[in-house]
């Protein structure tokens, strides 16, 4: 993925900004690790449990007419889990200490977030053609549907029960 380096960059910048964060992580709507820096946590377990984690926040947004999914925010007695909207197909999860000053944290996790998206989407964009031999193109497909989210938390369910075993 050529956005891989730039996310990490991204994520260098946020760490200086909010010294508590102890990882980031960039995945696919669908569960896909982007990018990560996430020392002592497994990415791959991590980006599947927050696309299952997106799945039913959408769904809380949907049946509560609250909109569209942007953010969500856990709290453990050790700190924050904090996942954001990232363009169309990415999410942005942040890791904190408890001690995180948690309205710094939602604002630049958003900007982050916003920057990442614009990462991914541009790479995710299909090359632009000549107009002479431009064809009808399919829209840009919006997050994802309950279909992809389901699998995706299939997916984590999947992870958690090999991990268990």
């Amino acid at each position: 993925m050529a956005a891989e380096a730039p996310i990490l960059d991204e994520f260098r910048r946020l760490r200086a900004r909010v010294p508590q964060l102890t990882g980031a992580l960039a995945a696919g709507v669908d569960g896909l690790v982007l990018a990560h820096d996430t020392p002592g946590v497994e990415p791959d377990g991590l980006a599947a449990l927050t696309a299952a984690a997106l799945g039913v926040a959408m769904r809380v947004t949907d049946a509560t007419g609250r909109g569209d999914f942007r953010e969500l925010l856990v709290r453990g007695t050790d700190g924050y889990v904090a996942t954001y909207a990232a363009g169309r197909t990415a999410v942005l999860t942040l890791l904190a200490t408890d001690g995180v000053n948690v309205g710094r944290l939602h604002l630049e996790g958003r900007r982050a977030g916003a920057r990442i998206g614009e990462l991914v989407d541009a790479d995710a964009a299909p090359p632009k053609r000549s107009p002479a031999k431009s064809s009808a193109k399919e829209p840009a497909k919006p997050m994802p549907t309950r279909t992809r989210t389901a699998r995706a938390a299939r997916t984590a369910a999947n992870a958690r029960t090999t991990t268990e075993s």
